[in-house]
């Protein structure tokens, strides 16, 4: 049987990373991976909705995750979320997610469209074909995507032997137990309930907010471990009420959060690109009191 320890723990979202002129930045790419490896996450996850994936093309995606990976030389565990909305380039982004060695590509369904079970299958099971020595996780985010996950469809996709577990983003921790029961490993996706989703069985958490906060996070997961759920939860709570904060802006929270990692010390990397707002001007004392409670939060418990 497969071992699947590697993808235990906490896995950031990667953000993108852009110049002042909005364009993708190598070096700020550089930058914040090292700066995520100094706080020992276990892994990360390219190219997802944090990394703003359908506001850039296929050779900004390209780039993104070549800088990573040569910065990283092994010492994270890579997931490369590879979809894009027509097959053609969501196999292309696969083939070269695997001839860079990333430990598993993962993908959205199609968007827009209403598609069938079997045209999403299809679909999945292309992008695989594109990397057939590398794993596959499905990622279920039906508030977004449109499309739910069904038992029925992660039985199909659990024929096809690279397909190893779903990212689960849905906000029920019902649909954890369920695919979990279906004999996928499951990566918890909403950071809100992340205590939630570990006790239901989730191997580890992906996480839009765990790079603004990645002590906190590896905190309750080891805590989870330790069976001390009491203690997770009021680290939990504390996090539920960052992102609650970090969200009350005017602009948009990912802009939010790159500012926090620049006022906790961490590298700049830039805005977000339009249509998504920048940080307002008017908000930048909202970053900076969240940085500060954060910062106070790991002293007291991480």
């Amino acid at each position: 049987m497969k071992d699947f320890s590697k993808y235990k723990g906490i896995f950031p979202a990667f953000y993108a990373c852009y110049d002042e002129n909005g364009q993708v930045s190598p070096e700020r790419i550089r930058a914040f991976t090292e700066y995520l490896i100094e706080k020992k996450v276990n892994g990360v996850y390219v190219g997802g909705s944090s990394g703003e994936c359908i506001y850039q093309s296929v050779e900004e995606r390209k780039l993104t995750l070549e800088h990573l990976m040569d910065q990283a030389k092994g010492r994270l565990v890579v997931i490369a979320h590879v979809a894009c909305n027509n097959t053609a380039d969501s196999m292309e982004l696969a083939r070269h997610a695997e001839s860079l060695g990333v430990d598993a590509i993962a993908a959205i369904p199609p968007i827009y469209f209403h598609l069938p079970d079997r045209a999403i299958a299809k679909y999945w099971n292309d992008i695989s074909s594109a990397a057939p020595n590398t794993d596959f996780i499905i990622y279920n985010i039906p508030q977004l995507a449109g499309v739910s996950l069904s038992s029925g469809l992660l039985r199909t996709m659990l024929e096809n032997p690279r397909v190893i577990g779903v990212k689960n983003s849905s906000m029920p921790v019902q649909d954890i137990e369920m695919w979990r029961d279906e004999g996928a490993i499951v990566f918890n996706g909403p950071d809100e309930q992340l205590l939630s989703g570990l006790v239901a069985g989730a191997i580890g958490g992906i996480g839009g907010t765990y790079a603004g906060m990645p002590e906190l996070y590896e905190k309750i997961f080891k805590l989870v471990e330790q069976g001390d759920i009491a203690a997770a939860r009021l680290i939990q709570d504390e996090c539920c009420h960052m992102i609650y904060r970090m969200c009350s802006g005017k602009g948009n929270m990912y802009a939010m959060i790159k500012e926090i990692i620049k006022f906790r010390g961490g590298p700049d990397i830039g805005s977000v690109r339009a249509p998504l707002l920048p940080l307002d001007a008017d908000d930048l004392h909202i970053a900076r009191a969240c940085a500060a409670d954060i910062d106070a939060l790991v002293a007291k418990f991480a």
